[in-house]
């Protein structure tokens, strides 16, 4: 995903290997066994994202982070931030981070405001091994209000910021993702309708049809969403797709 706004183009959790050369099948028996990424970067998003000029990183999973968007940060130098929790294992890897962000702590960013929201990674014990994760709350100038929900479930956490920050646009993270061994990584069908029903404005559904252990496609979410009555505030993007808010 790219924010852009004005000048500043803001790449967040770049994947950017071609199809098959990120990392080895996230699940071998519970979903079709792929190496990953299962699909070519669309043909403009080169294009777009070599015009970035600061990357937001939520976490470290390779869906998030591979090798081929390490190598890309560290020809650009371009900077990084990050959660506190991530700084030293980024550094170690030679990217630029820049600015560090904690939880709960609104921080200056390009003359507004970011902040680390907590994000957990899957339902009950597999959240643990997960490792971190950051959600963001930004404001940016003369801009909506987004909130990056991250890889998560529904917590009162996000519940929170849904509620009490109130932003313009959020974003979650809709695959469902589930590895061979224990519960779903990201919320199941019915978290993701009481995000979007909870959501006080615009939702964005992104994290689909992207990696091989994420089930859920876009089809099937638009009809559950049309089912409950939600969809007209949802935006399922394309690969690719551009979209304008003001």
């Amino acid at each position: 995903m790219v924010i852009e706004s004005h000048d500043t183009i803001i790449l967040v959790d770049p994947m950017l290997g071609a199809k098959g050369t990120a990392g080895p099948s996230f699940t071998l028996f519970r979903y079709k066994a792929r190496r990953n990424p299962i699909i070519d970067l669309p043909d403009h998003a080169m294009a777009i994202v070599n015009k970035s000029t600061h990357c937001l990183i939520t976490h470290l999973h390779p869906d998030h982070l591979d090798k081929a968007a390490e190598a890309f940060l560290k020809s650009k130098q371009l900077p990084v931030i990050c959660s506190i929790k991530d700084e030293h294992t980024l550094r170690k890897r030679g990217l630029n981070v820049t600015q560090v962000i904690n939880y709960w702590e609104p921080t200056a960013f390009l003359g507004g405001t970011i902040e680390g929201i907590p994000a957990v990674h899957g339902y009950g014990f597999i959240a643990k091994p997960m490792g971190n994760v950051m959600g963001y709350f930004l404001k940016l100038p003369n801009e909506q209000s987004i909130y990056l929900s991250s890889d998560t479930i529904y917590t009162n956490d996000v519940h929170k910021v849904l509620t009490t920050y109130k932003p313009d646009i959020s974003v979650v993270a809709s695959g469902r993702a589930q590895l061979d061994l224990f519960q779903p990584l990201l919320m199941k069908m019915e978290d993701i309708v009481r995000f979007v029903k909870t959501a006080p404005a615009k939702v964005i559904a992104n994290h689909l049809q992207a990696v091989n252990h994420c089930p859920i496609t876009r089809e099937e979410l638009a009809a559950e969403l049309t089912s409950k009555g939600v969809l007209e505030k949802t935006y399922i993007p394309e690969d690719g797709e551009v979209m304008h808010f003001e």
